[in-house]
């Protein structure tokens, strides 16, 4: 390694933003870590057959001991497709730093305990127009919500390329004008990482998470942060899949309450896939 997040190739220096959350929110064994997402997509079952894949997954961002189940169920329906699908638009919210529209990564790679993941450097750059788009690797440097999501990705994609984005302070027409760029076709699988509501009450939390859930299998654009974490990446993402005539379908609601943690406070989780109608 010439420095950290960086590799000399044929004397070019590849620049890769090094997994930050690793040993944190999922753990640095890359065994481990193969095993564990192995037994989350093994107790989804076996993938309902359908004639196209899924367009666009809702999954949560939590530490895989919380949410790792629930991801799984929206995962394990990729394994059908594990070869068409060959890039990833990855959008989540920005936790760690204020970013004002949307933020691409200048890196070319994002490392995790499995492996490198290239980033798709066109598709980013056809993004430089747009005013709404920043390209910084600043707001990604500790963000989370993305790359607990590679690791999955790895697992069920035989190769892909990614096209990362942090969403801080967009309107939901911005984040639709920057999907509308990259959704290409089946190849593109679009996902957005998003938890629901935040340090309620069990009961309470299942009241409202159903109430949130619902709203997204209607295509209501307006949620907002108390809703869901991602509320401002679903909202533009609502808008496109309304757009191309996407079906939801919800797969799992749950929240930490019922997989980790204490019921006093919890934390909410759904996994939802959005599927092209069969021609």
């Amino acid at each position: 390694m010439t420095r950290a997040g960086a590799k000399s190739i044929l004397g070019a220096t590849l620049h890769a933003r090094p997994a930050a959350v690793a040993g944190i929110f999922y753990t640095d064994d890359a065994l481990q870590l193969a095993r564990e997402i192995g037994d989350y997509l093994d107790a989804s079952g076996a993938a309902e057959a359908t004639a196209r894949p899924p367009k666009l997954l809702v999954v949560p961002h939590a530490g895989y001991g919380y949410s790792g189940a629930v991801a799984g169920r929206a995962y394990a329906l990729l394994a059908p497709w594990h070869q068409r699908i060959r890039r990833v638009v990855l959008l989540g919210p920005a936790h760690r730093m204020p970013v004002r529209g949307l933020a691409a990564p200048v890196a070319e790679a994002f490392d995790t305990p499995l492996g490198r993941v290239m980033l798709d450097r066109d598709a980013l750059t056809a993004l430089q127009a747009l005013p709404q788009v920043a390209h910084d690797d600043r707001p990604h440097a500790h963000e989370h919500s993305l790359e607990v999501q590679l690791p999955f990705l790895q697992a069920v994609l035989e190769s892909f390329t990614l096209a990362p984005l942090l969403i801080g302070d967009a309107g939901p027409g911005e984040v639709a004008q920057v999907l509308e760029r990259l959704w290409g076709g089946e190849e593109t699988l679009v996902v957005i990482s998003s938890d629901l509501s935040h340090y309620l009450p069990y009961a309470q939390a299942q009241r409202c998470d159903r109430s949130t859930v619902e709203r997204i299998l209607a295509f209501d654009g307006t949620l907002t942060g108390g809703d869901a974490c991602g509320a401002l990446a679903l909202n533009g993402a609502l808008r496109s899949a309304a757009r191309h005539g996407l079906r939801p379908r919800l797969l799992d609601l749950r929240n930490s309450g019922d997989t980790a943690g204490s019921r006093d406070q919890v934390v909410g989780y759904a996994s939802i896939a959005f599927e092209t109608s069969a021609p």
